[in-house]
């Protein structure tokens, strides 16, 4: 079995960005600067030998490159307990698209989608009992935060191998817009 997700890879540049933010939270579990992506679709655990099907239906996924921007900064709840802290998007209607097209080829093939409404991010941090002043405070200093606009010229097919350190990512394929 091989846990996958698709992703838009952030530039260099933009990771060593957000990487200065990562600071003055406790109960933030920081997540590693090379791990941040903007998730187009989770697909979860398959057998190995659908990746090949997965790499096909891709790859057959057509959109034009586009710009995106990061702005403003968000946490993440279950109940009453925040569990992550992100980083939003300003609203793409060229990322809907390339979302939508993407997540209804992956379910029309069987691949089962946990249904929750798509809201763009990269996650900063999860958090353990991130105290409640704490991280308003950290989100009251950065909500203003804004990036400047990266291209988005392709889409990645990403695997990812659960640790005790945290989650390794590695690029499965990459798929060019044009």
């Amino acid at each position: 079995m091989i846990r996958l997700f698709v992703a838009i890879d952030l530039p260099e540049d933009l990771r060593e960005h957000l990487a200065v933010m990562q600071a003055g939270l406790p109960g933030a579990h920081w997540v590693d600067p090379d791990n941040f992506h903007v998730t187009l679709r989770f697909i979860g655990e398959v057998p190995d030998n659908r990746l090949e099907d997965i790499d096909e239906l891709l790859a057959g996924i057509t959109a034009r490159p586009f710009d995106l921007s990061l702005a403003g900064v968000g946490s993440f709840a279950r109940g009453r307990e925040p569990t992550s802290l992100w980083i939003g998007l300003d609203r793409s209607e060229p990322l809907m698209a390339l979302q939508s097209r993407i997540h209804k080829a992956l379910t029309r093939a069987g691949f089962p989608s946990d249904e929750k409404r798509y809201l763009p991010h990269v996650t900063l941090a999860r958090l353990h009992r991130a105290p409640a002043p704490d991280l308003a405070t950290f989100i009251a200093a950065h909500n203003l935060f804004r990036a400047e606009p990266f291209r988005v010229d392709q889409f990645t097919l990403f695997s990812s191998q659960l640790t005790s350190a945290g989650s390794i990512y590695s690029a499965e394929a990459e798929y060019p817009l044009d």
